[in-house]
């Protein structure tokens, strides 16, 4: 089953937020008064991503979790403004809506790269609504303008419109000049974040709006927010992927309560590039997460 739900974002933006599979149903509570409802978890994807990406982490998240993943403004199925904003307070306030509006607070917010950083700094924004965060691959420090010139550059040598959607694959997959060295599950992602036109295959986000989006973070830190995040917090980095491992364990010692983890042979895309590697890495940190929050509810022995 895949269920979409709309939900209204910061500025009356409107949102598609989508469950990939049915979530557990409610177990009765032990003194038979009433029922547990499943915990909460917020997928949010990165830059370009869409929910859609998320939907074999919701499956197996749903087993004991209500799972949903979120388009975020300006991508997949969710609306995407001329004018914005996109900027981080939008995003922030966008995630905050979601969760207030589907019922799923105190969440564990799971996010890749952008949505990682929409996650920490709602955590330390918003403490009651975060439960905990799993930050996938995504750097607190700034990585300057000549970044984001680098971004608008690799914009522009997208060969759009694509004939095809293998060609699609192909370019993504093989040709792009960013890639190293042959990667089809990279292709994959980006077919899916494609839309059928008049003439070929084109994105179904607006690369202006993306390197907006990405302005709101390149030139800034986000140290001090970080360090604001009191919710246990899982930084996890493909072993090839963005996110350095001095910067990563530097990131756990400035969280209050910070663990960290690695999936090998992943680069950048590491729940779609490596996804048993990936839950092999989350289910833990979420197990002991479920363990810590059952001994909160045990009686004290008088």
């Amino acid at each position: 089953m895949v269920r979409r739900i709309d939900v209204t974002g910061s500025d009356g933006v409107r949102l598609a937020a989508w469950e990939f599979a049915d979530p557990p149903k409610e177990r009765a509570g032990t003194d038979g008064a009433g029922a547990d409802r499943a915990p909460g978890v917020l997928l949010l994807h990165g830059l370009m991503g869409r929910a859609s990406h998320w939907a074999p982490t919701a499956r197996w998240l749903s087993e004991r979790y209500r799972a949903v993943g979120l388009d975020q403004r300006g991508h997949g199925r969710s609306e995407k403004p001329a004018e914005g904003p996109y900027t981080r307070d939008a995003y922030v306030a966008d995630a905050e809506a979601a969760i207030e509006q589907l019922d799923l607070g105190p969440v564990t917010v799971v996010g890749h790269a952008m949505g990682a950083l929409t996650g920490w700094q709602l955590a330390a924004k918003r403490p009651d609504l975060v439960r905990a965060v799993v930050i996938c691959d995504m750097r607190a420090s700034a990585l300057g303008a000549a970044s984001q010139r680098e971004w608008s550059d690799w914009f522009a040598s997208w060969p759009l419109p694509f004939a095809t959607l293998a060609d699609v694959r192909k370019w993504f997959g093989e040709d792009d000049p960013w890639v190293e060295r042959p990667n089809p599950m990279r292709g994959e992602f980006y077919a899916e974040v494609m839309a059928e036109t008049e003439d070929g295959w084109r994105p179904v986000f607006s690369r202006g709006q993306m390197l907006r989006s990405r302005a709101t973070w390149v030139y800034d830190a986000h140290w001090e927010e970080l360090a604001q995040v009191r919710c246990p917090a899982l930084v996890l980095r493909g072993l090839d992927g963005e996110l350095g491992r001095a910067e990563a364990q530097e990131m756990v010692r400035v969280l209050p309560r910070g663990q960290y983890a690695e999936v090998a042979d992943a680069g950048h895309l590491v729940h779609y590039d490596q996804p048993e590697g990936w839950r092999a890495a989350v289910e833990p940190f979420l197990e002991q997460l479920a363990e810590d929050t059952r001994g909160d509810r045990e009686p004290v022995a008088p």
